[in-house]
């Protein structure tokens, strides 16, 4: 019955936020509540809702603070000569911008970060985006791609899988790193291909060189606020913060608090002009934070009901016993549409174990379901899964609906896994 109320659910979150009939904010408290009561949990749903936000208050935090921080060092004018530089390099081109934001996505996630990805990647390629009348959709969607082709042996995806199933994370990944890279070589073409189409889309006229580069005015209030004197500092207090984080030495909301501090009395040292900084990015902040929240109330309801465990179970069951050889190859079509209902733990730690001992009797290995498994659960899945903060992050970042961004991204992400799915058979890896 579990099962079947955790499934019910979870269609009735994707059905209400994708059609629009409810903000995710409503969709996210209403949904698993109505679910828990209906479950028979009473008041121990409220304590299901505080483990959740607990287990998100660091993330809140830290999107609090970096729309703050990146606020103000916008601001002050730090990113508009590296936006000017950028659109030099790339000319204006769309196709250059969309590969180029890939390049910069896949490098900043070398560390198995998709908050820490989207946070930088998000924010430098924006205003690109927005100077050149882009469709953000394409921003979100091919950062996604290339955060998500992503299952190094240090990612916690890889981990758990090694965790659970008792292999070294080196042993799962070193046959499919040419499927890493065939997965790669799909998100930069179809970062390509998205960029010849927007190209077409905005009636840029190819002059030889390059496109004609947008001009932007900026206004009275914009130049008041910039501090071009000061693009060095900020971008050094950029840096060092960005490394910080990256390295993992300090949680990356202290970092953001610690920067935005400084960044403020940096750029703006009268106290009412901080005030009105602060004032300024509030909003954005304020709204984001309240949904990843509720993401928090989701989760923790859904997994201290034990829905998700009794999901996972019931699941397994609908392997057909008689066509075991096929398992990984199912897995791997399946694994991204899984990260949708699944989060992390409960699939790695709850599902991937029972996939895998029930192939390994009917002659599998198991290291086979993991790896196909790493193809598309919370790889490939991760960016449009509303079970992640980091999807929310994204499209908190780039100031788009999650539907707006699932409708259009999932099909790409989808594709990706089937490629790389594909891949696996064609090299030996999956038997068919």
């Amino acid at each position: 019955m579990l099962a079947i109320t955790g499934l019910l659910a979870v269609l009735t979150l994707f059905i209400l936020i994708l059609t629009k009939r409810m903000s995710p904010l409503a969709a996210l408290i209403t949904v698993p509540i109505a679910a828990a009561l209906l479950s028979g949990f009473g008041l121990r749903t409220a304590t299901f809702v505080v483990k959740g936000i607990e287990s998100v208050s660091s993330v809140v935090g830290m999107f609090i603070f970096a729309i703050v921080f990146f606020g103000i060092v916008t601001d002050a004018g730090m990113l508009d000569p590296i936006i000017t530089r950028i659109l030099l390099v790339m000319r204006g081109r769309p196709t250059r911008i969309l590969m180029g934001t890939a390049l910069l996505a896949l490098l900043i996630h070398l560390d198995g970060s998709g908050a820490v990805c989207f946070l930088i990647t998000i924010p430098a390629m924006l205003p690109v985006f927005e100077r050149m009348k882009m469709d953000k959709r394409l921003l979100t969607c091919v950062a996604a791609m290339a955060a998500g082709v992503n299952f190094l042996p240090w990612t916690g995806v890889m981990i758990r899988a090694s965790v659970a199933l008792h292999i070294p994370a080196t042993t799962i990944f070193r046959p499919i790193l040419a499927v890493q890279g065939i997965g790669l070589i799909f998100v930069f073409t179809t970062a390509y291909l998205l960029g010849k189409k927007e190209e077409r889309r905005l009636g840029l006229v190819f002059d030889g060189t390059g496109f004609e580069m947008p001009r932007r005015e900026l206004s009275e209030q914009e130049r008041r606020l910039r501090r071009p004197a000061l693009f060095w500092p900020n971008l050094l207090l950029t840096v060092s913060l960005m490394a910080v984080m990256i390295s993992g030495k300090v949680e990356p909301v202290v970092m953001f608090m610690i920067g935005t501090v400084i960044a403020l009395f940096l750029n703006y040292p009268d106290a009412e002009e901080q005030r009105r900084r602060i004032d300024a990015h509030a909003r954005a902040a304020l709204m984001m934070a309240s949904v990843l929240l509720a993401a928090g109330a989701f989760t923790g309801i859904i997994t201290g009901t034990g829905m998700l465990k009794a999901m996972a179970n019931a699941a397994v069951h609908f392997i057909p016993a008689g066509h075991a050889g096929h398992i990984p190859f199912a897995v791997g079509l399946i694994s991204m549409p899984l990260s949708l209902i699944f989060d992390p733990d409960s699939f790695y730690f709850g599902i991937l174990p029972v996939i895998a001992g029930a192939a390994q009797q009917l002659s599998v290995p198991p290291i086979q379901v993991a790896q196909a498994a790493l193809l598309g659960q919370m790889t490939t899945g991760f960016p449009v899964s509303p079970l992640t903060p980091a999807t929310f992050l994204l499209v908190g970042l780039a100031g788009i609906e999650l539907s707006e961004h699932q409708k259009f991204a999932i099909p790409f992400l989808f594709a990706a896994t089937v490629v790389m799915t594909v891949a696996c058979v064609l090299l030996g890896i999956f038997p068919i």
